[in-house]
């Protein structure tokens, strides 16, 4: 797994894009319609920011990149807590297991590029 984003739910998208561009001064990298922004962060992992009430609902954590997030389920299904299953986004699969203090652990795959 690579840690490819840093997810991080907000409330108000326009109030915080205007954070993250013009306060912190970060480079936005691309958006997905008004619901998903992501910005350089001086690192190969960006922020991603998500005005979406499920994503809010688990919280802030790290997205990594697998090869396959169906295969990655099938074989880790038993021994992970996954809280979300895997479904179309955009750029492929997603997915969302938590940890043993209940962090959320997202993970996606680019089978969609």
């Amino acid at each position: 797994m690579k840690l490819v984003f840093h997810s991080q739910p907000v409330k108000d998208m326009k109030s915080a894009v205007n954070f993250y561009r013009d306060i912190l001064g970060m480079e936005e990298a691309w958006r997905e319609g008004n619901h998903t922004v992501a910005f350089k962060a001086n690192t190969d992992t960006q922020i991603l920011l998500e005005d979406d009430e499920v994503e809010r609902e688990f919280g802030p954590g790290s997205v990594f990149l697998v090869d396959n997030v169906d295969a990655y389920f099938t074989s880790n299904q038993e021994a992970l807590n996954f809280v979300k299953e895997p479904c179309d986004i955009p750029p492929g699969r997603y997915a969302i297991f938590t940890d043993d203090s209940g962090n959320p652990i997202r993970i996606i795959d680019m089978s969609k590029q």
